[in-house]
């Protein structure tokens, strides 16, 4: 319930798609080992378009995900999705990396090569290696707001107002993560 509270609290850029599907989706992997063990399995997410998984999932999101133009970026999110393990609302993906009061998760110079990823396969290269340094825990929403966000601006440049730009909004979130817009201020 905490997810669906969250995504009430803020508005996630997801294409349409409604929160509480993607996250059934994924909560759905747990009954269907094996569709989360293909995903898993990847190494680029063009691999994933050709699985039995990746049109499981599209049955959860909107046709807009299917069509041509998006359906790397579905591939982007199903192979990430299947990655996490467990679902932490609260804090943004960016501000999990960040560690907030701790020590950082991804060191800045592994946190700037991400943001900075220029291919897809370079960009889902290092974010699941991100999703694993957080042992699979992560906000899955946020994840997918970004994910989505990164191919958009991929395919169409970045926002010509820096502050709409993933990298500034994710590094703000790495470096200050108390005054991130999907940090929680409550309890989880």
């Amino acid at each position: 319930m905490a997810e669906t509270m969250e995504a009430k609290k803020h508005f996630y850029y997801l294409h349409g798609a409604a929160p509480d599907r993607l996250l059934a989706w994924w909560s759905s992997l747990d009954e269907n080992r094996g569709l989360r063990a293909r995903l898993r399995r990847v190494e680029r997410p063009d691999d994933a378009l050709l699985t039995e998984a990746f049109f499981n999932f599209l049955e959860y999101v909107p046709p807009r995900w299917a069509e041509t133009e998006h359906l790397y970026a579905s591939a982007l999110v199903a192979c990430a999705l299947a990655q996490v393990r467990h679902n932490q609302p609260g804090r943004s993906f960016a501000a999990q990396l960040g560690g907030g009061e701790d020590v950082a998760v991804m060191s800045d110079l592994r946190f700037r090569q991400l943001i900075k990823s220029r291919t897809p396969e370079e960009f889902f290269r290092r974010l699941i290696r991100a999703i694993r340094m957080l042992n699979g825990g992560v906000n899955i929403l946020s994840l997918v707001e970004g994910i989505l966000r990164w191919y958009d601006e991929y395919q169409t440049g970045p926002d010509r107002n820096p502050v709409n730009r993933l990298s500034v909004l994710w590094a703000k979130d790495y470096y200050l993560p108390s005054n991130s817009s999907t940090t929680s201020k409550g309890t989880e």
